[in-house]
């Protein structure tokens, strides 16, 4: 299996004996070669990110290698172009060299001068792809932990997922409680997405009336009812090239969930007074805190709209579900609050924290910060003053030890890159209790290396 599997190469040449010859060098050597007999065609594989070099002679019919090779440039200046030429000198290699060629190759040359010269190009070129694509993660995972914020499993998972599915056309469903974060999962999918450039447009299905809701949604032209001034552009089309969320589209009224199926199906819309739909390029992110299964079987929403939301879903974890996440929370929110509100930020007691960590947050996140703003301002001190005795359930002991338990092992897991022997030894743990443990708490070495 060759190194450069995934990477290709693009020769030009115009003498079908050379190329033919060339071709067959590059193949036996293990590398993936489509030969062209003109610089036009292949200009036209080219994109931004290519993943390969360009083989081209100088001098060719139409576009010249020259000019093949500042096309490329202006397309990503960092892919690597050798060129060959029968009729070169030391002037025109040297201008060449100087414009960006990555080598030059004079006729006559040998199959190994050729596979030498292009494997170094490739590696070259998958270098650059591995950094390029490294600093991507960096900067995404960095990007996305800041705005996803929790170290526990199901939170690893989520923002993993978002990366995953952020560039795909598809709609999205999200799952969650109050509190759980809903809107931040749609901002997420739409940042790291390539529609970042473009308008995110957030509506809340529950909070706009009725008799006006499908003018809001839709548009309307000038005229289109009483009080119409002036044509007006709906949420739908002001989210054009970019991404519009519909939370709690459950309480979307009946009467309108067949026309948003019709947007979904077609993509475009209708203003109100006018029949000339209007195309429109939308990603379409649906939160709901209900099961919109539960509710088409119940006839309270669409089946044929819930089926067409139910293509991906993203479930998100409530507060309670993982607790190990509490102390980060907090003090982040603290921190915010803090600098909000130019307070120091207090120490939290042990007992006010093991009081966190009980609760049973019918609020989720958002009820926690709020406790956390509260507790910086210094309205309430105590777990008493915090938390609401009527809204917190009774955590069982052992469940408050096996969550603190299970956040102490995965925090070793990253620290230790999922090594048993050294995790082991620090914790003072013989190996078969803490296998028995990670898979009582459904954690895996191999996720941490």
């Amino acid at each position: 299996m060759s190194t450069y599997e995934t990477l290709k190469v693009l020769l030009v040449e115009d003498d079908a004996i050379v190329r033919a010859g060339s071709a067959q060098a590059l193949d036996l050597a293990g590398f993936a070669v489509d030969a062209f007999d003109a610089a036009e065609p292949a200009l036209a594989q080219v994109v931004p990110g290519f993943a390969g070099v360009i083989v081209s002679d100088v001098r060719l019919p139409g576009m010249s290698g020259l000019d093949l090779m500042a096309a490329v440039k202006a397309i990503d200046p960092q892919i690597p172009v050798l060129l060959v030429t029968g009729h070169g000198d030391i002037s025109m290699a040297v201008g060449a060299m100087r414009g960006g060629a990555y080598d030059f190759i004079p006729k006559p040359y040998s199959s190994e001068q050729l596979v030498e010269a292009v494997g170094r190009a490739l590696e070259t070129r998958r270098l650059v792809l591995e950094v390029a694509a490294l600093r991507d993660r960096i900067a995404n995972g960095a990007g996305i932990e800041a705005l996803l914020l929790g170290d526990s499993t199901p939170m690893r998972n989520l923002r993993r997922l978002i990366l995953d599915l952020a560039d795909e056309s598809a709609d999205v469903l999200v799952y969650g409680e109050t509190g759980t974060g809903k809107e931040m999962v749609a901002r997420c999918l739409h940042q790291f997405s390539s529609r970042r450039a473009h308008n995110f447009v957030a509506l809340n299905c529950g909070a706009i009336p009725e008799n006006i809701f499908e003018s809001e949604v839709f548009g309307h032209e000038m005229g289109a009812f009483t009080g119409a001034a002036k044509r007006q552009i709906g949420k739908i089309e002001h989210a054009h090239k970019g991404s519009l969320f519909l939370d709690e589209i459950e309480s979307m009224p009946m009467s309108l969930q067949v026309k948003m199926l019709r947007v979904l199906q077609e993509r475009y819309v209708e203003r109100l007074g006018s029949n000339n739909p209007v195309p429109v390029d939308v990603r379409v992110i649906a939160a709901a805190k209900v099961d919109l299964k539960e509710w088409s079987d119940q006839g309270k929403f669409r089946s044929d709209l819930y089926y067409r939301l139910n293509l991906i879903v993203l479930n998100l974890p409530p507060l309670r579900e993982r607790r190990e996440d509490i102390p980060l929370l907090f003090e982040h929110f603290m921190l915010g609050a803090a600098a909000r509100y130019k307070r120091a930020v207090p120490t939290v007691p042990g007992p006010l924290m093991q009081s966190l960590m009980a609760h049973d947050w019918p609020g989720n996140v958002r009820e926690l910060r709020n406790i956390a703003e509260r507790y910086v301002l210094g309205l309430a001190s105590g777990a008493d003053g915090l938390l609401s005795a009527r809204s917190a359930t009774p955590v069982p002991l052992a469940d408050q030890v096996g969550a603190f338990e299970r956040a102490v092992i995965e925090q070793e897991l990253r620290r230790a890159a999922g090594s048993i022997a050294e995790i082991s030894v620090t914790l003072g743990m013989p190996k078969q209790t803490l296998y028995y443990k990670m898979q009582k708490y459904g954690l895996s070495p191999d996720d941490y290396k």
